[in-house]
């Protein structure tokens, strides 16, 4: 066995960690790597990869192991309070504060200080955090007296950084600074038989902690695993194992019974087009076979809601003008719907009845409701939060925005008092 063999063989047993894929090797060795110095490490992935568990390795192999290590979902910190959090406070620096508050920076002196999502702070916060980075020095809220702070950063993102820098919503000069180390990690879709693995583990998990016969798959259902894209990763594939071990009675999972399990996933997080140039090989292998009656009414669910969103426009753009008669607007009259022919395909059962603009009445579709576009955003966060049991971080997700924003928006509609 080479030493590099030794070192993957080590961490993984250490952590936990499955899979022998060349991306995932390579992140974990160049973790084992960087760890012994001071650098910064930016550690790039989508959603649900297990991007932090590269700080925590980083971390334990330091000479910085036995001082304080911290992690930060920048993500998660409403913006008004982000600069108190990061470097504290002193007594009386705003209403409220009736004492001295020590900050992560000043918390993690000597240690490691992890920044998840980086790529949410706001421009204002990545000038100070620059600062820090270049001089190892930061100002409390409220303070005159300069501290200094020997912390080493890692920070990971889910953004595609080049993009961000590109529309001016992240710094250059702080990118630089961060991605001193840059390390990426691969989606679940691109580590082949690694998936299999990481199924057999979760399953063997919850046997061990439930005291449950293990569900194993059948060669069909194990085909249908491997090419099924997983935009959610190693946070979905979890999921899915956790749910199908408590809803499923027979123990071996075929590929129909499997199928309930992801294609439903997909439904709900992709509006996909049979054959589209846009998706992966294996999405759309995979959209092949999603239900076209589901898809169908999918669509005419989300038509009806642009059609009373362009109302509501059409509506705002009148009393911006201060008119009563009607304008000509781009977004006026809603949209136009193909007919059933054009929806249908080879595959589409004959006696599937589609709900279009065409078969439903104006009313129902644009109707003459007294909302403001605040108490239908306010109604939007509501159902959102109730469908993912007030969990904000997959509320978030769900609507398209940060927690930052999420958070924002809960206090200023005061959902937190519900």
């Amino acid at each position: 066995m080479t030493d590099k063999e030794q070192v993957l063989r080590n961490i993984k047993k250490r952590y936990g960690i499955i899979g022998d894929c060349e991306g995932l090797n390579n992140a974990l060795i160049t973790a084992h790597k960087v760890a012994r110095s001071d650098f910064s490490v930016l550690v790039q992935g989508e959603n649900g990869v297990g991007k932090e568990i590269i700080p925590r390795i980083i971390h334990d192999l330091s000479p910085r192991s036995s001082k304080r290590y911290l992690a930060v979902n920048c993500g998660a910190i409403p913006e008004g309070t982000i600069e108190s959090e990061l470097f504290g406070h002193v007594k009386g620096a705003y209403t409220g504060s009736v004492e001295n508050r020590e900050g992560y920076f000043a918390a993690a002196d000597g240690g490691t200080l992890f920044l998840d999502e980086v790529g949410e702070l706001p421009l204002q916060m990545q000038v100070r955090l620059l600062r820090v980075l270049e001089t190892h020095e930061f100002l409390p809220v409220g303070s005159s007296e300069v501290r200094r702070t020997n912390v080493r950063i890692i920070a990971a993102t889910n953004r595609n950084m080049k993009e961000a820098i590109a529309q001016g919503k992240f710094r250059e000069d702080l990118y630089y600074r961060l991605a001193v180390v840059n390390l990426s990690i691969p989606p679940l879709r691109e580590r082949g038989k690694d998936i299999d693995l990481i199924f057999r583990k979760f399953a063997n998990d919850n046997q061990e902690r439930y005291s449950i016969p293990a569900i194993r798959l059948t060669e069909d259902a194990r085909k249908m695993l491997m090419e099924y894209p997983w935009p959610g990763n190693v946070r979905q594939l979890k999921n899915v194992v956790d749910s199908m071990t408590v809803q499923c009675e027979n123990r071996e999972i075929d590929a129909e019974e499997l199928a309930k399990f992801i294609h439903a996933d997909m439904v709900h997080t992709q509006i996909a087009t049979t054959g589209s140039s846009n998706l992966p090989t294996a999405a759309g292998s995979m959209a092949q076979n999603l239900d076209a009656e589901a898809l169908m009414k999918h669509i005419s669910y989300l038509t009806k809601q642009v059609a009373y969103l362009t109302e509501r426009v059409d509506t705002l753009w009148k009393q911006v003008h201060n008119t009563p008669e009607k304008h000509n607007t781009p977004y006026q009259n809603g949209l136009k719907l193909p007919y059933r022919s054009d929806l249908r395909t080879a595959d589409t059962p004959e006696d599937v009845e589609y709900e279009t603009l065409e078969d439903t009445p104006d009313e129902t579709i644009l109707p003459n409701t007294p909302y403001t576009m605040e108490e239908a955003e306010r109604q939007q966060i509501e159902h959102a939060l109730r469908r993912n049991s007030n969990n904000r971080r997959k509320a978030a997700e769900e609507l398209g925005i940060s927690e930052r924003t999420l958070y924002r928006k809960i206090q200023k509609y005061g959902l937190d008092k519900d």
